[in-house]
């Protein structure tokens, strides 16, 4: 687990850092698209899973897993895609993307054209925990990715899913909470989110939020018991929000490092 927390750091410390760093024509490239509900994710790694590029913007073309503004997701995936091929000054042909788990129809298929759109062969779509599954390393245990929309679990044994599910509370309601809370806009509350001082400052407020989504976590461990619990997802930064997953569910959790990023990178190790 100290590789992969290392690795997971090293895509940390390159987000959104534009340096540009030729790689050779031959390279085989592994690309991943993330979109989220409050941001959409780029990562660029290499056939040995390293990373080589990662970028983000924050957006709102996504509520609940569901694509709601197909343009706007569009827009932004091109200008990361633009920004990795002029760092790296290769073209990015392939990518994966994921989607929330128990994803079916549409929305899966409005995910992979996103995708296509912008002139990338998609090779893989993964539901988020297995692909937070993919870096962590995981054959047993329980994943939930806590997104902007939903909180998403999946149960793990000997490697393969048995068990999944997927329910509407995340980020973007600890953000509801922290507008009405102060009286402000969605938008302003959003950024009292962002910084780890304010997010400390104001995590008590949210705090009934985050217990909910440990609720949905042991209601559905009832169905499908775990005896480990991987914490990941852009919503649960901060060692607030696990101290609170381990008192509620009486669990061992692992939350790695820059939890937010987890995803996206399992995302591009499945291209």
């Amino acid at each position: 687990m100290e590789q992969v927390i290392k690795k997971i750091q090293k895509l940390a410390d390159i987000m959104n850092q534009d340096e540009e760093q030729p790689v050779a024509k031959e390279s085989s490239l592994k690309v991943g698209v993330d979109l989220g509900t409050s941001s959409i994710v780029l990562v660029v790694l290499d056939q040995d899973d390293e990373p080589l590029f990662g970028a983000f913007e924050y957006a709102n073309a996504v509520r609940d897993g569901l694509v709601v503004n197909y343009r706007e997701s569009v827009e932004v995936v091109r200008r990361l895609k633009e920004r990795a091929e002029k760092c790296l000054q290769a073209p990015l042909t392939h990518a994966a993307c994921a989607v929330p788990p128990g994803t079916i129809g549409n929305n899966k298929k409005v995910v992979a054209h996103v995708v296509e759109s912008l002139e990338m062969e998609v090779t893989a779509i993964v539901d988020e925990p297995t692909a937070a599954a993919s870096v962590l390393g995981i054959m047993d245990g329980a994943v939930v990715d806590v997104g902007g929309g939903t909180t998403g679990i999946s149960v793990f044994k000997n490697g393969e899913v048995i068990y999944t599910a997927d329910e509407p509370t995340g980020g973007s309601h600890m953000t509801l909470v922290l507008a009405g809370y102060y009286g402000i806009s969605p938008e302003e509350a959003e950024l009292k989110k962002r910084g780890k001082q304010q997010l400390r400052e104001n995590f008590n407020i949210m705090k009934p939020t985050v217990e909910k989504m440990a609720e949905i976590t042991r209601k559905h461990l009832e169905i499908m018991p775990s005896k480990q619990l991987y914490l990941v997802g852009g919503a649960t930064t901060g060692k607030e929000f696990c101290t609170i997953f381990e008192d509620y569910l009486n669990l061992s959790v692992f939350h790695p490092p820059s939890p937010e990023l987890v995803t996206p990178y399992g995302i591009a190790m499945n291209a």
